[in-house]
This record gives C-alpha cells, sequence and structure tokens, in this order.
C-alpha cells in the first residue's frame, strides 16, 4: 500500500504591521512575561492583552485589525476591551511629531506595557523620564546644577590633576549646570575640560573654569513643535494628562457634560433691552439726517 502524501495544513497569515508612525510600541523596562500577567483583568480583556503582548513591535492594533484578526470579539467588543486596559495601565495612545526627508509630521503611536502603569509613570515616560524600575513611581530628575556639581565631583577620578574640592564644586556647579541645560551629555563635558591637558595643572580650579567658559554648547535651537500629544484611547481626541485619567477623556469614561451655569435671566434682558434701544437710536439718527 503506498504511502499517502499530506500537504502540510497552510499556516494562518501573519498580523498585519502599520504603516509606519502608527504602530504598536513596547513600553521599557517590563517585567518577564508570566501565564497570569493580565489576570487581574475580566476574560475578555485578559484574552486581548495576551494577543496583543505578544505582537511584535511594529504591529497594526487599530480595532478594526483587532477585530478582523480576532473572530471571537467584533469591533464594539475590541473598543471597549481596549478602553479598559487604558483604565488598567496597559495602553497609552499618543500623536507626535517626527522630522523625516518630507519634514515634520504627525504620527499616532500606542504604546502597550505588560505591566500595569498609573498616570504618573505614563506622564514621566512620555517625557522622557522613564523610570528604572517599571513598578515604581517615577523619581525625580536632578536639576542641571545638581548634575554639574557630580560631575565636577566625578572629575578626580578620570583626571587626577583636575581634583576639585568640594567648595571648588560648588563653586563651578552652574556653570557645568549651564552645559546640561544646553543639552550637552556629561562624556561631553569630560572630553572637553579633560582631553589635551598642557602638562601639569597649577591651578585646577581656574583651569576647569577657563574650560568650562570658553568650551561651552550654543544655545539650543527652539523645538518646531511640542514632542507629542496625548490622545484618548476610546475616540482619540487631544488631551494632557490631567485631563485624560486612564488615557480616557470625559465622554469615554461615561461622565456627562455639564454646561457652566450662564449670566442671570435679569442681566441678559437688561443686556437686550440696551442692544434694543441703541438699535432705535441708530435708526432714529439716520432718519433724521
Amino acid at each position: 500500500m503506498g504511502t499517502q502524501q499530506f500537504s502540510p495544513a497552510p499556516h494562518a497569515p501573519a498580523h498585519p504591521m502599520a504603516k509606519p508612525g502608527f504602530e504598536k510600541r513596547s513600553a521599557p523596562d517590563q517585567e518577564a512575561r508570566r501565564g497570569r500577567d493580565f489576570a487581574h483583568l475580566p476574560k475578555r480583556e485578559a484574552a486581548i492583552a495576551h494577543y496583543v503582548d505578544r505582537l511584535p513591535d511594529g504591529s497594526d492594533i487599530s480595532i478594526k485589525t483587532l477585530a478582523r484578526e480576532m473572530a471571537d470579539y467584533g469591533q464594539c467588543a475590541v473598543a471597549t476591551a481596549l478602553r479598559a486596559l487604558s483604565v488598567a495601565g496597559h495602553l497609552r495612545v499618543v500623536r507626535r511629531t517626527v522630522q523625516d526627508c518630507e519634514g515634520v509630521r504627525w504620527v499616532s503611536l500606542s504604546y502597550f506595557s505588560r505591566t500595569a502603569r498609573s498616570d504618573a509613570w505614563w506622564a514621566a515616560f512620555l517625557g522622557d523620564n522613564v523610570p528604572q524600575n517599571g513598578m515604581d513611581e517615577p523619581v525625580p530628575v536632578k536639576g542641571h546644577e545638581a548634575r554639574g556639581h557630580d560631575a565636577l565631583a566625578r572629575m578626580g577620578r578620570t583626571a587626577p590633576e583636575l581634583a576639585l574640592s568640594a567648595l571648588e564644586c560648588k563653586a563651578l556647579a552652574p556653570l557645568a549646570g549651564e552645559w546640561f541645560r544646553r543639552g550637552a551629555t556629561e562624556t561631553q563635558l569630560m572630553q572637553a575640560v579633560t582631553l589635551r591637558l598642557p602638562g601639569p595643572v597649577g591651578y585646577p580650579f581656574g583651569f576647569v573654569r577657563s574650560r568650562l567658559e570658553k568650551q561651552l554648547p550654543p544655545e539650543p535651537p527652539e523645538p518646531v513643535q511640542a514632542r507629542y500629544v496625548l490622545e484618548c484611547t476610546g475616540c482619540h481626541a487631544p488631551g494632557t494628562v490631567e485631563s485624560l485619567p486612564g488615557g480616557l477623556c470625559r465622554a469615554c469614561r461615561g461622565i456627562p457634560y455639564i454646561p457652566q451655569p450662564g449670566l442671570p435671566a435679569d442681566v441678559v434682558r437688561g443686556k437686550a433691552e440696551r442692544l434694543r434701544m441703541s438699535v432705535r437710536a441708530h435708526k432714529g439718527r439716520r432718519d433724521g439726517g
């Protein structure tokens, strides 16, 4: 009896990738993947979160695409689940500027985090202050002057000829901090001060001050546009961290709009009457003329 040949079963097509600039991005410093990462979520939200978590960066995680690729859920179910993932701290949608050969353009990115994050963490991450531990709240960044003081204090380790005292570090900290305010790194500052030393340095304080002043970087140019704008995960309305708690606007959180009270009725009537009197007076002057 001849061996029957079977053709291999076709593989399911890979999840589609998004257009450049409109894709999934993974948040940094996530905890290792575990089987119960999303056990705190309802079944539907957990299933969608597991699916999105395993997609590579660059994947299209729009509502339409997820609903098409996950046969168990329609667009309404996916949209509701994504809003819930946003509130739980796993998802944020941002609009940001990028520069390419065509100039500056806006793109929308969906940042996903297996580790649930707080609003404060997301605000710090989008502001380029990513906590070292994904579960921690953001640690305040040192000021420029404090960074300058620390750099000067470390200088003696790499260049013993330029070792400074505590009082000298404190005196030069504002000047060194100006380097950081202008966008320089500590490596750039160290190289500018310590490279090509002219033999023994008799007065380190004056030498360091002179080099910091003479090689001070230029003022950085003003940014063309804001770096990012947070968007509502549900309707993509732009907003701020304060106006979009959990990544959702008031409408998507189900909070009705309450109009602010207007002027009292008697004030409105008085303004209307004065307006009518002004019109009649103007008409009388025109007719009389």
